[in-house]
């Protein structure tokens, strides 16, 4: 779709408001694809992978490369963490991973050659510093072999790390290794709160990593908080909001915590008492942003923060900026292919997923085959409301003209029944319509999720709707 944006240049601000927000906080999807990996079907296999990579090529597509791998190990479990994840101490587990995965990785690379250039790379999990500093650098050097990369002052190569698994030496050795881009987790430097959550990770530990990524070379270096955690509260927020502003870090998320202890067991050792109430969480959202704001960071949206010169801002004001599963990204004319148990990607108008454990992921990576259990092929419905989700979700406003120049449709017939639904959220205050433009305020850029909803055509579809927003979370 075409990257028009009614105002180029300028950083979209935010307002915070509490009633609207009280008001209008639902469940629902975060977006990080359209249509939702909760529609997702087993009817989508290895086959309907490699037809689409097909298609790519005898389209003469030659889009860059945008490539995860999942790690899924941590040695310890964080009882807030929803991600997929394999707790164990056994680091003879990530050998045989590892096997797996470079063979999964050559397959990928085999499907893509010749038009195989690497722009992106991002390392999840799990912990990725779980693996040695030999396994680490093995794999890259295995990636290189597999992939071409572009240059280091070209390319967006990430890994999130946990500082309570690396040292100076580590990160200096990541960096070497061909990471340029670095992320760590904090949650919250309060210690009763990491007590709480079962993650010790002392301050001293996160702000020498941040130190020891910057005299290493990183160009950016990304920080996620919590808000929402058991025992926090307003004055522990504030502390370490003060602390890691001080630390400079390039980027900062601020998540919120969603309670669902129905759907991640880890979750059920949290007490429920030592939670915060609604109003509290609220109170600390205000202040994140507040003092977020204030230091001088762009806000992104949902809930990422970046310094003006970030290239997520750049992005954003260059209306380039895209949502995909790892949050927003700027690289919109990237192709996502990911590797690891669990992992999803996004290729020539498909979503494929692979198996979520262990035997599941190596079962068909033996008999030479793609370990893809589930996916969806979008129809050019799918891929116009996905143009505009990802238009709202990154740059707060749609041109109509754009999307009707690139998709043979008339927006106001087409679109009749959504439009009603955005005027009702424009009465509220979140939106303004005119005939050219649909532009996110200030006051609903926080409740941006709402307004992507509209243009949801699955959700109220079918009877267990009510049973599958469940499996999201609020949003705000």
């Amino acid at each position: 779709m075409s990257a028009m944006i009614k105002n180029p240049g300028e950083h979209p601000p935010v307002q915070f408001d509490a009633n609207l927000i009280r008001k209008l906080s639902q469940q629902g999807p975060r977006y990080t694809s359209y249509p939702t990996a909760d529609r997702f079907t087993d009817g989508f296999r290895s086959g309907d992978y490699l037809q689409a990579v097909s298609d790519l090529r005898h389209a003469g597509a030659r889009k860059p490369i945008s490539l995860y791998l999942h790690i899924p190990f941590c040695e310890s479990l964080c009882y807030y963490c929803a991600c997929n994840k394999i707790i164990t101490r056994n680091h003879a587990k990530a050998e045989v991973y590892l096997t797996y995965l470079k063979r999964e990785i050559d397959m990928q690379a085999a499907l893509f050659s010749g038009m195989n250039q690497v722009e992106q790379l991002h390392f999840g999990g799990g912990t990725p510093t779980f693996l040695s500093d030999a396994q680490m650098g093995a794999l890259m050097a295995h990636l290189r072999r597999a992939f071409h990369f572009a240059a280091d002052i070209d390319g967006e190569y990430s890994i999130e790390i946990d500082p309570r698994t690396v040292d100076a030496d580590r990160i200096r050795s990541l960096r070497n290794q061909g990471f340029n881009r670095l992320s760590l987790g904090v949650q919250d430097f309060d210690e009763e709160v990491q007590k709480a959550v079962n993650r010790i990770q002392p301050e001293a530990l996160t702000l020498d990593a941040i130190v020891a990524a910057r005299e290493a070379g990183f160009r950016s270096i990304s920080v996620d908080l919590i808000y929402g955690l058991p025992r926090q509260n307003v004055m522990s927020m504030a502390r370490t909001l003060t602390r890691l502003i001080a630390a400079d870090p390039d980027r900062i998320s601020v998540y919120n915590y969603a309670h669902m202890p129905q759907m991640f067991k880890s979750q059920r050792l949290i007490a429920d008492d030592e939670l915060p109430t609604p109003e509290a969480k609220l109170d600390m959202l205000s202040l994140c942003i507040q003092r977020l704001t204030q230091a001088g960071y762009v806000y992104i949206g949902m809930d990422h923060f970046a310094k003006p010169d970030d290239e997520l801002a750049v992005a954003q004001r260059l209306g380039t900026l895209q949502r995909n599963f790892q949050g927003y990204s700027t690289h919109a004319e990237a192709e996502m292919v990911s590797c690891g148990v669990s992992a999803i990607s996004s290729v020539g108008g498909t979503y494929s997923q692979n198996a979520k454990s262990l035997d599941q992921y190596y079962e068909p990576i033996e008999r030479g085959h793609l370990p893809i259990v589930r996916g969806f092929k979008l129809t050019m419905d799918d891929m116009l409301r996905r143009a505009i989700i990802q238009r709202l979700m990154c740059a707060f406003e749609v041109s109509v003209k754009a999307i009707e120049t690139d998709y043979p449709v008339t927006f106001a017939s087409y679109f009749a029944t959504e439009l009603g639904k955005l005027r009702e959220l424009e009465d509220d205050g979140l939106v303004s319509l005119s005939d050219d433009w649909i532009t996110v305020t200030a006051r609903g850029r926080l409740l941006v999720r709402n307004i992507c909803m509209a243009f949801d055509k699955y959700l109220g579809i079918g009877q267990a709707v009510k049973l599958e927003r469940l499996r999201y979370s609020r949003t705000i």
